[in-house]
């Protein structure tokens, strides 16, 4: 069993900057992709940025340019620095891990980012 545990969430000034970070519990093998997500209306949640087991990324078209995705494989951890911060990207951010060709996903309990204008 994989627990996702995040940091980092925080209140800033927009312009300002975050870094999040996620750690996965027990061992990760294989195809695997660890992204972070934001909710952005009652339970739907969009991707914000992702990184897969080989280093391949993707942004959402919002974040592009201020946002950058990192992983450290060797300590199972995700990382998000955030800049440039919009009141926009105000929600609460989740760290999620798809693991496998019909992949099983994880997901971490969230942690909330609050630009103010």
């Amino acid at each position: 069993q994989v627990q996702l545990v995040e940091s980092g969430g925080g209140l800033v000034q927009a312009g300002g900057s975050l870094r999040l970070s996620c750690v996965a519990s027990g061992s990760i093998y294989g195809l695997n992709v660890l992204g972070w997500y934001r909710q952005v209306s009652g339970n739907q949640r969009e991707l914000v940025a992702s990184v897969t087991h080989d280093s391949s990324t993707k942004y959402a078209d919002s974040v592009k340019g201020r946002f950058t995705v990192s992983r450290d494989n060797a300590k199972n951890t995700i990382h998000l620095q955030m800049n440039d911060l919009k009141p926009e990207d105000t929600s609460v951010y989740y760290c999620r891990l798809d693991v496998g060709r019909y992949p099983y996903v994880y997901w971490g309990e969230g942690t909330q980012v609050t630009v103010s204008s």
